[in-house]
């Protein structure tokens, strides 16, 4: 049991590498793509949309596969798979996240923006201390939902061979010919995803000042 669990924490640790890595690089590149969602440029625009779509259209184990076999089977290159997962969470990522933050920019009133012509304000200050802290406020919530959806998700990574917590408890699971370790590793998850919920409902509180 012992040697299990010690199993068990080492696919934890790759799982939640998985995780900070991908929230690491898809949250920024989430806001980028979400700006290049609503340019005024009708290319970039169309463009862009066409990779949410993609995105949001197909699974995410698909991606995986895809991120993983593509380069080798076009270009005759090959990477390892730990990279190959980060890539696919992180192109995956990003696309949900331009669309909850262009839904957060979007629902910022227009008069706000003229209000702080005419008070004077540069554009880099509106954004970061007016816009900013409102569009945070209002997308919380769904930021939440996506970033507990990514703690499960990390399971998918298994696909390709990456040893996280679901495939390391599969493996034990079969070996001992037992389902507790499967159940060990939902509980696993439900810590991990109650620690997520605990910090996301202090930001909303530290925020609550924001009307």
């Amino acid at each position: 049991m012992a040697q299990m669990l010690m199993l068990m924490l080492e696919g934890t640790l790759t799982s939640l590498r998985i995780f900070f890595l991908t929230l690491i690089f898809s949250l920024p590149l989430g806001f980028v793509v979400a700006k290049g969602r609503m340019s005024r440029n009708w290319l970039l625009r169309s463009v862009v949309n066409l990779y949410i779509q993609i995105m949001r259209g197909t699974p995410l184990i698909l991606q995986l596969i895809f991120v993983y076999f593509a380069p080798f089977y076009i270009f005759g290159v090959s990477y390892d798979r730990f990279t190959a997962v980060i890539i696919a969470y992180v192109v995956n990522y990003s696309a949900y996240f331009a669309e909850i933050y262009r839904s957060g920019l979007q629902s910022i009133e227009k008069g706000q923006y003229e209000a702080s012509r005419v008070l004077g304000f540069s554009k880099a200050h509106t954004f970061f201390f007016i816009v900013l802290p409102q569009v945070i406020k209002r997308i919380l919530p769904s930021l939440a939902n996506e970033v507990i959806t990514l703690v499960k998700d990390t399971a998918l990574a298994q696909t390709i061979g990456v040893a996280e917590l679901f495939r390391v408890a599969q493996n034990a699971s079969a070996r001992e010919f037992s389902t507790v370790p499967i159940f060990v590793a939902g509980i696993f998850y439900f810590v991990m995803n109650f620690i997520v919920s605990k910090v996301f409902d202090l930001f909303e509180k530290k925020l609550s000042y924001y009307r």
